[in-house]
């Protein structure tokens, strides 16, 4: 590698290169300027020489990793079997299997974060893992009042000032009485169980209750304005506590979709929940999911009408009270899920929502970019001659300095 400066003058131009191998280079500038390569070359750190090699195994080359401000996302895939650790690396646009086995046979992902991937057993214990070391770590199991109750969300959030600092969010119980509980990794142990109070009023509450018995035989039609969505609330196992955390105004917002496809907010800080308005459902087939992206909540939605298939993303309006389209796949391209019952898993990391497409006649994965308003569908990942079949993703930055 070289290093070249140039200089001139405005009369007369002279030329100069300064040039000087890699090994020039003291200790600590040798890890800053490896710390700004992609994680993937990592792996091969320790094959280049045996600087290099010290490098890859320093404490101080990690320190160094975790200056730099954000890494490209990967994306963790979860395929049928849950057996496989196989990632999609947004920055090299490439898949990649990583080399170590979940952290429980049993397991599956349930949340993610920074450099961090929780996971859950079938026996309800949380593993806290780093797809990209390794390295996991069990938490205390939670106490028996709170594993007989019904699990809506989980949440994960992480420091941004140190990324092996996080916390774990869980939010539970039977609608209009949610409760939550809060895992922290300075302290490791669950901290004290939290009553969210409803703020809706008792008139908004009976008129909800009447909607959930009649769902089953409601016919609902497309607003003129274009403003509908809708749900059939199929989830895969990975994906069956769906839900996000926004961080806003020093206020922290879980949101989870329920058993109707209503979106819950739970104000952590203020203590309360609230049900958003219904997005109202077209009447055939549907699919929705929610994301965090930029520090907001954005919901996915597949739907169908008029012999074709939408797929749009929404913003609710928090002064006018109503859901806003901010983007919509072309239909050229969400064509093809129409009649195909397909279900939809999203991830969002940045500006960017990764799309999990699936049906009995169908996969794919698509990578919308909100800012570019670009759909691009991504290749098949094949092992052994065979497509891979995905039922969702969580999203992660590859973070070798992420200890749990």
């Amino acid at each position: 590698m070289e290093l070249a400066d140039c200089s001139s003058s405005s009369r007369k131009r002279k030329s100069s290169s300064l040039s000087f191998s890699m090994e020039e280079l003291n200790q600590d500038l040798l890890e800053r300027v490896l710390s700004w390569l992609p994680t993937s070359t990592f792996f091969r750190l320790s094959s280049v020489c045996k600087r290099w090699k010290s490098v890859a195994d320093s404490p101080s080359f990690k320190l160094a990793c975790s200056q730099i401000p954000s890494r490209d996302p990967w994306f963790l895939m979860v395929d049928h079997q849950l057996n496989h650790s196989i990632v999609f690396d947004s920055a090299e646009k490439t898949w990649k299997e990583l080399n170590f086995p979940n952290s429980s046979p049993d397991s599956i992902p349930v949340a993610a974060s920074g450099g961090l991937v929780c996971f859950r057993t079938a026996s309800g214990k949380f593993i806290v893992s780093n797809p990209v070391t390794g390295s996991s770590r069990e938490l205390p199991p939670l106490d028996a009042d709170t594993e007989n109750q019904s699990l809506h969300a989980i949440v994960m959030t992480t420091s941004s000032k140190n990324p092996s600092n996080y916390k774990l969010v869980l939010v539970y119980g039977e609608l209009p009485k949610l409760s939550f509980k809060v895992y922290n990794s300075c302290l490791n142990c669950w901290e004290e169980e939290t009553l969210l109070l409803s703020r809706k009023s008792e008139q908004a509450l009976e008129v909800d209750s009447i909607d959930h018995h009649d769902d089953e035989d409601a016919v609902y039609f497309l607003s003129k304005a274009g403003n509908v969505v809708a749900t059939n609330m199929q989830r895969s196992p990975s994906k069956q506590y769906s839900s996000v955390i926004t961080s806003k105004d020093g206020e922290e917002i879980v949101y989870f979709l329920n058993s109707c496809g209503t979106i819950v907010a739970c104000n952590l800080t203020q203590k309360s929940f609230t049900e958003y308005p219904r997005l109202l459902p077209v009447f055939s087939e549907y699919s929705i999911d929610v994301v965090e992206c930029r520090g907001e909540l954005l919901v996915v939605v597949l739907s169908e009408f008029l012999e074709s298939a939408s797929l749009r993303v929404w913003r609710f309006d928090q002064d006018n009270g109503f859901w806003h389209q901010i983007a919509a796949m072309p239909p050229a391209m969400s064509h093809e899920f129409y009649g195909k019952k397909v279900d939809i898993n999203c991830v969002a990391a940045g500006h960017q929502i990764f799309i999990c497409f699936n049906s009995a006649e169908l996969f794919s994965y698509v990578l919308c970019d909100l800012v570019t308003n670009e759909w691009v569908e991504l290749p098949k990942c094949s092992m052994n001659g065979e497509a891979v079949v995905f039922m969702s993703a969580f999203s992660f930055e590859p973070r070798i300095e992420a200890s749990v």
